[in-house]
């Protein structure tokens, strides 16, 4: 489940697969930042695009799925945001910032396989502008998720397993887990969000 294709025919159905949303960390950490520009990786049906867009932000979309995008375009249209938006086709794994840089740039529930979330946040943290943050939000290991297959569940992360992945000039400012509930077949559970925050100095 962490390819392009196996994401296009998730995405091919008329269901929506997310609530549309936004992250709970994300409002969390960015609501009381100045907005600017953001750069969205994974952005899967744009939930957290739309909302950053309403609080002023100009944000670029970008996930690896094809269809995805497409979804996440036709939903920021119906929210009538469409026009602000950018959209970028990338594989986060491969993700290079090619002279960009962004205010603000997040991911959340992107879990790679083989421990990839500290090269992706690397990565990632070449695209933050100075004085700019990084968040980087997945789920954190857990007995709760035992009816997920062995891979899923060896591809979350600690917030603090992604801190060799920083590279100098960061300061930390949140690498905790926070406590949250879901839903899951109708029964409430809980779990934890590894959250990871960093700002770039200036």
């Amino acid at each position: 489940m962490f390819e392009p294709e196996d994401w296009d025919e998730r995405y091919s159905g008329e269901e929506k697969i997310w609530s549309g949303n936004p992250n709970a960390q994300l409002v969390a950490e960015v609501s009381a930042l100045t907005p600017g520009t953001a750069l969205d990786v994974g952005c899967g049906e744009g939930g957290d695009v739309i909302w950053l867009a309403r609080q002023g932000w100009r944000v670029t979309g970008a996930d690896f799925s094809a269809v995805g995008l497409a979804r996440a375009a036709r939903h920021a249209a119906e929210a009538g945001v469409g026009d602000s938006l950018g959209w970028w086709q990338i594989d986060a794994r491969a993700f290079s910032a090619g002279g960009r840089s962004f205010d603000l740039v997040t991911t959340h529930f992107l879990h790679p396989p083989d421990g990839g979330m500290v090269e992706v946040a690397r990565r990632l943290s070449d695209a933050v502008a100075p004085g700019g943050h990084l968040l980087v939000v997945g789920h954190a290991p857990s007995e709760t998720f035992t009816h997920l297959d062995a891979s899923r569940r060896a591809a979350m992360f600690l917030a603090e397993d992604l801190l060799p992945g920083l590279p100098g000039g960061f300061d930390v400012l949140v690498a905790e887990q926070r406590p949250r509930t879901v839903t899951h077949d109708g029964v409430e559970i809980g779990i934890h969000d590894s959250t990871l925050l960093a700002r770039r100095r200036s």
